[in-house]
């Protein structure tokens, strides 16, 4: 129940911050899409923030916080490359 509670929140949040910015919800797809990547950068601010305390380099902080797998998902072409194959070799 916790979770649904901060979710409307985040979610009251965001429709304030569309209201200053005099944006209609459902936001036009670029401002969405630029809200989101916000989303997930800002998830990893916390975790990547703590590693760099600890004196870990940038770089390092992002790995060991798998902060570049979590912005950016799997990328197109991995999963056949995992497996062996590249993304030609798959299609065929």
């Amino acid at each position: 129940m916790k979770l649904y509670v901060l979710s409307l929140g985040a979610g009251l949040l965001v429709g304030i911050v569309y209201s200053l910015l005099d944006v209609r919800s459902p936001a036009p797809p670029l401002v969405a899409l630029v809200g989101l990547l916000g989303i997930l950068i800002g998830e990893q601010i916390i975790p990547v923030g703590k590693q760099l305390l600890r004196g870990s380099a940038f770089a390092s902080a992002c790995t060991k916080t798998q902060a570049t797998t979590h912005v950016f998902g799997q990328l197109p072409g991995r999963q056949a490359m995992q497996h062996g194959k590249t993304p030609e070799e798959k299609q065929s």
